[in-house]
């Protein structure tokens, strides 16, 4: 039998193609003056941007004029407006709560986070972490007095006092009516933990506070940008919520949402690799969630992705207000998510839904976890690639089979096209013949495609997402979860649908993913009037791998790159050594003399085409 031999003209003409988008990339680079030209553009586009965002800022304590205490006339004008609660001094200030993991700036007026810094995390340009920083947060109850004022806590003072409880940071800030009646906020903070208890209760308020008018919860956040690429991060930045008994929703990650909910139990403001969630012990009873979506288009400077908001109901029981609930700023990762499995936290992560995410967090996940950390990231996932590859080498050596059982076939079923050009039915109806005679399934090659998808949709998943990846570098990779960058295009330069810069692992893992093509498929692939001309979507797919892979992590490219070039290694070792295509032919030869029996579809199938042949003569 004729081996199959790779077209040269074919590759030839890949590398000129290759080579002439290099070259009109090149001979259409932007000239100084047109570099100073997008500059200018670009700084004015910064600039209304900017106004844009100061336009959308979200309200927060620290936006309000300071109150001057020393001011007579302004204290006496405050404590008019706040009623009550005008027993506390003004005084502004913050106190700080810190361990190991978590710096918390708390600010007296408002009594809410001011300020979250993660200790041994830092941004893509080596910057401290920030999930609050700069008024970017918004957090207040909203309530009626009995004195028909309507207030937020946002402008109330409240009295701090930090104390020490068995190890743990105790501050409570206390907005007083009395001396023994107030409005308390109570943070607990515990040594090397992301999370931090935080409860609101009244004491003798009833009297002050309007049980016969809601309480609402207000809390906004915009998502601070913490990646090289916003675009990017933006993708994986969304507002996560639990609720009805554990199940797990999510609002748009790419355009504006809302949504009316009952019994919330949690809600995350993720941040792609960091998140900042709010739960509680007894789940809120409804809820108004929303997420819009800030950003346009890929940005080197623009510093926020999503502005997120929740309004949350809370009761008012026996006159009195308690809810006792708990701030979580940290990492988006399983190892440290999990260690809170009481309040389910881990599921905010995007694993994928169904079997995909299942595969992805009990089996991927721990997997390379096992293996990070006995090498390095890079080639802890080589080793992963090849581990999973071997493991699908069995549906590899089917799939392999299949073609060359085809293979086998072509020159009878050519054959029969020829014989019957002029009648499509008839050869259709002769070639499921052959087919069956042979004891051949047209679509057996396609069923091991099928069984690696959830492999493949786990993976896509698991690399943007799995933390353990992050700032990991290897080779020429700084970042494993990020995109590597071999070439930076100038400021204000960006090619369409690829991106501001050249990434070298999607450039190798579209040249293997060409190959392995052209291995599998190149050589039997025919064009049949009116059908796509399946050569060309094979030399389409290695283009468009690259350009949709330019701006994903490299770690994914890494090992699509490794994974197609141990695959070819499996399909010429299965080609040379292991498949006989002399045997083959004997079996199938030995196949048509044996009688074969319909099932039901086969026999429903025949029918159905003699029934349409029939009326076709009878026409």
């Amino acid at each position: 039998m004729e081996e199959k031999k790779i077209d040269v003209n074919s590759i030839i003409g890949f590398v000129l193609i290759f080579g002439i988008l290099i070259f009109m990339f090149y001979q259409n680079r932007p000239t100084p003056e047109e570099i100073a030209e997008k500059e200018a553009q670009q700084e004015q586009v910064d600039a209304q941007a900017a106004a844009v965002e100061a336009e959308r800022a979200i309200p927060v304590p620290n936006e309000t004029p300071v109150l001057d205490i020393n001011d007579s006339t302004a204290v006496a004008s405050y404590k008019s407006q706040i009623g009550a609660f005008g027993f506390t001094a003004p005084k502004e200030g913050t106190t700080v709560l810190e361990n190991d993991l978590l710096f918390l700036r708390i600010a007296n007026k408002g009594g809410t986070v001011v300020e979250a810094k993660m200790k041994n995390f830092v941004t893509h340009d080596s910057v401290p972490v920030y999930l609050v920083k700069d008024g970017n947060s918004q957090f207040g109850l909203t309530f009626s007095t009995t004195d028909n004022r309507v207030l937020n806590t946002k402008d109330l003072f409240f009295e701090p006092s930090l104390s020490n409880s068995n190890g743990n940071q105790v501050l409570s800030l206390k907005a007083k009516t009395s001396n023994s009646q107030y409005l308390e906020y109570r943070y607990e903070m515990r040594p090397e933990d992301y999370l931090v208890d935080f409860t609101i209760r009244s004491q003798g308020l009833d009297r002050v506070i309007s049980s016969g008018r809601p309480v609402s919860l207000d809390w906004g956040l915009k998502a601070i940008r913490h990646s090289k690429s916003i675009e990017y991060e933006n993708r994986y930045t969304r507002l996560t919520y639990n609720h009805e008994d554990d199940k797990i929703s999510k609002l748009s990650e790419r355009s504006d949402d809302e949504e009316t909910e009952e019994d919330i139990k949690w809600l995350s403001y993720r941040q792609h690799f960091f998140s900042t969630i709010l739960a509680t012990d007894e789940p809120f009873k409804s809820g108004e969630l929303s997420s819009k979506d800030l950003v346009e288009e890929e940005s080197r400077t623009f510093g926020f992705t999503k502005e997120y908001r929740s309004v949350l109901p809370l009761e008012i029981k026996g006159g009195e207000l308690v809810k006792n609930m708990k701030w979580y700023f940290g990492p988006t990762d399983v190892a440290v998510l999990s260690e809170y499995e009481d309040l389910g936290l881990a599921d905010s992560i995007p694993f994928g839904w169904g079997i995909f995410g299942w595969i992805n967090r009990y089996i991927f996940t721990p997997f390379y976890s096992l293996l990070g950390g006995m090498f390095p990231a890079g080639i802890a996932i080589i080793i992963m690639t090849i581990l999973v590859r071997l493991a699908m080498s069995p549906v590899t050596y089917k799939s392999y089979l299949s073609q060359a059982k085809m293979k086998v076939l072509k020159p009878e079923i050519t054959e029969l096209g020829e014989k019957y050009k002029d009648n499509a039915m008839k050869k259709q109806q002769e070639t499921m013949k052959l087919y069956g005679k042979a004891g051949v399934s047209p679509m057996s090659g396609c069923v091991p495609a099928f069984l690696q998808m959830p492999i493949f949709y786990a993976l896509f998943m698991f690399f943007p997402t799995s933390f353990a990846l992050r700032q990991k570098p290897f080779l020429w990779a700084d970042d494993l979860s990020s995109f590597d960058t071999i070439y930076q295009f100038p400021e204000g330069f960006s090619i369409p649908f690829y991106g501001d810069h050249v990434s070298l692992f999607p450039i190798l893992a579209s040249i293997a993913i060409f190959f392995y093509m052209m291995m599998t498929t190149g050589q039997n692939m025919p064009t049949q009037p009116g059908m796509p001309n399946m050569k060309f979507i094979m030399y389409l797919m290695p283009f468009m791998m690259l350009f949709f892979f330019n701006n994903y992590a490299s770690g994914l490219s890494l090992y699509y790159f490794v994974s197609n070039m141990i695959t070819i290694g499996i399909m010429l070792v299965i080609k040379n050594f292991i498949l006989d295509n002399d045997k083959i032919h004997a079996q199938i030869q030995e196949n048509k003399k044996k009688p074969k029996k319909e099932n039901k579809f086969q026999k429903k199938m025949r029918e159905m085409m003699e029934q349409a042949e029939a009326q076709k003569k009878n026409k």
